[in-house]
């Protein structure tokens, strides 16, 4: 900021007591180097900054917002995030065919009531939110994968646990039972294996990889019991009875 001092006229002679008075001017650097002479906010001498109706052209949609003239294309752009959902650090904003910058005033650039401003989006920007999409996509993917193993989970622990009820009661079960639900569980624990899954989707594969062990360790001791249930063999008792006993009948001749 710089400040002049006025103390005499250009004649080189006192000025009158009336504008004697020492006067200051500030000034200021625009942006582009052009020093200007600051804007005092005075209440009695300001006069406000008019209002620029402007037209944004972003792709094939049309915006027409109100600015002040001394604003920036940095609060154009903050204006326009609640317009198109573009946050000010994804917004290119190009006047005149060029590019500008944050700190950059409207009016300073030419910037005049009805003026067309264009809006495109960073294309770092585009390529970051393709790449969200594509996470979110094989999130989601992790999620049905790991939610119809457990859908799967859910009837072998029933078959499981019906089984060991039968054996705790003394039940023999055919071993072919026990072998049949393992394999299944096995090959449920491959199918979550290959499941490429991160954050709350890695929590819940790991979750139902430990439900999947379990089973299996639990099959592999009812084997051990199951081996040493002796079968039960059921036997019919028939109830005999003795003929009854016969007599002669005699018959008599007069």
């Amino acid at each position: 900021m710089m400040k002049r001092r006025s103390l005499a006229t250009p004649y080189g002679r006192d000025m009158p007591s009336s504008t004697t008075k020492d006067e200051e001017v500030e000034w200021e650097m625009r942006p582009g180097g052009m020093l200007v002479q600051k804007r005092v906010d005075k209440s009695s001498d300001v006069v406000p900054a008019p209002n620029l109706r402007l037209r944004i052209a972003f792709g094939a949609l049309r915006y027409e917002i109100s600015a002040s003239s001394q604003s920036t294309f940095g609060e154009l752009k903050k204006v326009l995030t609640a317009e198109t959902g573009l946050q000010p650090g994804d917004q290119r904003l190009i006047f005149r065919g060029k590019e500008r910058e944050n700190g950059e005033y409207l009016d300073m650039c030419g910037v005049k009531d009805r003026s067309k401003v264009m809006l495109i989006e960073d294309p770092g920007s585009i390529e970051r939110r393709a790449n969200q999409m594509r996470r979110n996509a094989k999130i989601q993917t992790a999620h049905r994968a790991i939610s119809d193993v457990c859908m799967e989970v859910d009837k072998l622990e029933e078959q499981v646990t019906a089984i060991e009820k039968s054996i705790s009661n003394g039940v023999k079960v055919a071993e072919v039972q026990i072998t049949t639900l393992i394999e299944m569980l096995m090959r449920l624990a491959i199918k979550l294996d290959n499941v490429s899954a991160e954050g709350d989707a890695s929590a819940q594969k790991s979750l139902q990889s430990k439900r999947v062990q379990k089973c299996v360790e639990t099959l592999d001791v009812m084997k051990i019991s199951n081996a040493e249930v002796k079968p039960v063999v059921v036997t019919t008792k028939w109830e005999t009875f003795d003929p009854p006993p016969t007599t002669a009948k005699w018959e008599f001749f007069d």
